[in-house]
């Protein structure tokens, strides 16, 4: 499975998207991460799907949407509409899950489920098969630039057990604290797929170095 570096633009200088999206571009990602948060399901209010639109001008590599929002169902196909290629959406919001990830596969949407620090891995037993992506929050969401979360690594661990044995072709994303110091044991532990907004944008080197330092850290 191959390795994804998906920068979050909650990170950036949005006075400057259009360049420093050229810049994560230039320099390797593979992705952008879109960190959608409303207020209420988390503390902060970030973007909606204009802020997709606009990205989605500015760049022909895959959207990564991140729902932290209430009733998220009634906004998938808005996103959908706005450019989205995966969006996913936290089991703690969704009594009807299972739906909610059906409705983004019919959508043509690439459906993803994300579940915080402290929702056990075993809640996604019955939905292995349903995703295309689990993303383990290895911070509380809500807030950019927060410290990682050591006891993930193992969680991680647990997650790629489960998907190999539940025949899940699933990749795991990781996303919170993600850095030259981390990526690499969260690498090991399973996950493929990173996403990171500090570590990135805000390197003292710059863009190109942030995302340098990440790639030459997975390829110790």
């Amino acid at each position: 499975m191959s390795t994804i570096i998906a920068p979050s633009i909650l990170a950036a200088d949005l006075s400057q998207l259009g360049d420093q999206i050229r810049q994560v571009v230039d320099a390797g990602a593979d992705w952008i991460h879109v960190d959608v948060m409303d207020g209420s399901f988390v503390p902060n209010i970030t973007f909606g799907p204009d802020m997709v639109k606009t990205v989605r001008k500015m760049t022909d590599l895959p959207i990564d949407v991140h729902l932290m929002i209430v009733n998220p169902e009634r906004h998938l196909q808005a996103f959908a509409d706005a450019g989205a290629d995966h969006i996913t959406v936290h089991f703690e919001t969704c009594p009807h899950i299972q739906r909610t990830l059906q409705t983004l596969r019919e959508m043509g949407v690439s459906p993803g489920l994300v579940i915080n620090p402290g929702t056990p891995v075993t809640f996604l037993r019955e939905l292995t098969l349903d995703f295309d992506l689990i993303l383990l929050m290895t911070v509380n969401p809500g807030f950019g630039g927060q410290t990682f979360i050591e006891t993930m690594v193992d969680k991680i661990r647990r997650t790629r057990a489960l998907l190999d044995t539940t025949g899940s072709a699933a990749m795991i994303q990781v996303d919170g604290g993600i850095s030259s110091e981390t990526i690499r044991t969260c690498y090991e532990a399973g996950a493929t797929n990173f996403v990171a907004g500090s570590a990135i944008f805000g390197h003292k080197d710059g863009i190109s170095a942030g995302i340098k330092a990440l790639w030459d850290a997975l390829e110790k």
